[in-house]
């Protein structure tokens, strides 16, 4: 995975629960696009959905991969529902829970909740709280389960290097 839509990991109940943290910050450049100043309009710049779609993938496929101890390809599959009902800003943290459904030898599928910490509540942990803004449901593959006869590279390309170092800070794997 080139690009990393969490920051840490902040607690992991294998194969049941992952919760995970994003810090929203301006030095995302994703951020001066969505939405630059124009005419009379000053810069509103806001997470995009599909990015913070994105975010609760990743959490639930580290969850679904730790399950099986990274040996399988995840991949996702389906987007089963998506509603986020609150934009995400410069200073908010994002909190996804992601919780495990249904798990086989083929895939598995997952039921993710959005929560929002937002600087005119406070900063996490000092004082701030979240609440929930969405519910993004997904379906995982195990990749080589499903894929038979085609050929796919033999080391796992979704778990690369950048979770691998994501999950040994966040002290999910040694």
């Amino acid at each position: 995975m080139r690009w990393m839509w969490i920051d840490r990991v902040v607690e992991l109940v294998p194969a049941q629960r992952l919760v995970a943290i994003k810090h929203v910050s301006m030095a995302e450049e994703h951020l001066h696009d969505h939405f630059a100043a124009s005419g009379s309009h000053a810069a509103q710049p806001i997470m995009p959905m599909s990015l913070i779609v994105e975010g609760m993938a990743q959490t639930a496929g580290i969850m679904v991969g730790h399950a099986e101890q990274f040996r399988h390809k995840v991949i996702l599959a389906k987007v089963s529902k998506a509603e986020v009902r609150e934009d995400a800003t410069p200073g908010c943290t994002l909190r996804y829970t992601a919780t495990m459904e249904r798990m086989d030898a083929t895939g598995a599928s997952t039921r993710g909740v959005v929560e929002l910490c937002s600087p005119e509540l406070g900063r996490e942990g000092a004082g701030g709280s979240f609440r929930e803004v969405g519910t993004i449901d997904l379906m995982f593959s195990h990749l080589d389960n499903n894929m038979q006869g085609l050929a796919f590279p033999e080391h796992n390309f979704v778990f690369g290097e950048g979770f691998k170092t994501l999950l040994r800070m966040s002290g999910v794997i040694q």
